[in-house]
């Protein structure tokens, strides 16, 4: 064999190696990647009861209902279509009515939802308590700059 047909088969089977490699990375994290639906498109999808899922949309202002110490039902809107939530656990703190959320869980009917997960969103008006508390001793709370 020559070297030109040597350096050939190398070059071929380094490109058939990481092609593999490519295909493995992405065949793999199709799996992982979670988009949220918002309430529209979860009652027009089919196929999707008792599947693990994400919807996001606001919270639904006066539709909070406290059952007990740690249940919660409430109102997810997109400001077109509307889906009841129902979640068992502590809620975050940045989580009230008007706020943005992303919630996962399962759908057990087009109408309700299990959640299991919430996440909350912020505005970018947004800072911790702790942070807030040292900047207002330190002076420098709304301070013109």
């Amino acid at each position: 064999m020559s070297i030109q047909y040597q350096r050939l088969i190398i070059i071929f089977f380094s490109l058939i190696l990481v092609a593999l490699a490519i295909f493995l990375i992405l065949f793999n994290s199709k799996k992982n990647f979670v988009f949220f639906l918002t309430p529209t498109e979860l009652i027009n999808t089919n196929d999707i009861l008792n599947k693990q899922i994400r919807i996001g949309g606001y919270v639904k202002e006066d539709s909070i209902i406290v059952e007990n110490n740690s249940s919660y039902i409430f109102i997810l809107t997109d400001k077109k279509n509307e889906i009841k939530v129902k979640y068992s656990g502590i809620l975050p703190d940045l989580f009230r009515e008007g706020q943005g959320a992303v919630i996962e869980g399962n759908l057990k009917n087009k109408n309700q939802f299990l959640a299991s997960r919430i996440f909350t969103k912020h505005d970018e008006n947004y800072m911790p308590a702790s942070i807030k508390n040292q900047l207002q001793q330190k002076n420098y709370w709304k301070k013109e700059y």
